[in-house]
């Protein structure tokens, strides 16, 4: 095609596909993380219940406690903060680390 080895065609197609990915990514490597796109929360109850789902009637599947630090999702539900699937806190008794963005969704 236009002349160009099959070999040098890939090698084009990749680079595009890279560019294509950095630009999607906001100019940041794939995989790249800052602090402003992880969400990091701090308890701030003396000891924090971790539920199954987004209610107080679900099971507690671990405890927490105070000034603990856990990744956490953007999602809450139900007045509760998504930390992992199958991991749920009262949003009430954490609050997000002052390095991090966690705005819900």
């Amino acid at each position: 095609m236009f002349g160009i080895p099959t070999r040098g065609l890939i090698v084009i197609g990749v680079l595009v596909g890279a560019g294509v990915m950095y630009a999607a990514n906001g100019g940041k490597p794939m995989g790249s993380a800052d602090a402003s796109t992880i969400c990091r929360m701090t308890v701030t109850a003396d000891v924090l219940n971790v539920r199954s789902g987004p209610a107080d009637t679900q099971p507690i599947v671990s405890t927490m406690q105070r000034d603990a630090v856990t990744r956490a999702e953007r999602k809450v539900e139900n007045g509760y903060r998504m930390l992992d699937t199958g991991r749920w806190v009262n949003e009430e008794f954490v609050a997000p680390t002052s390095d991090s963005e966690c705005k819900a969704t």
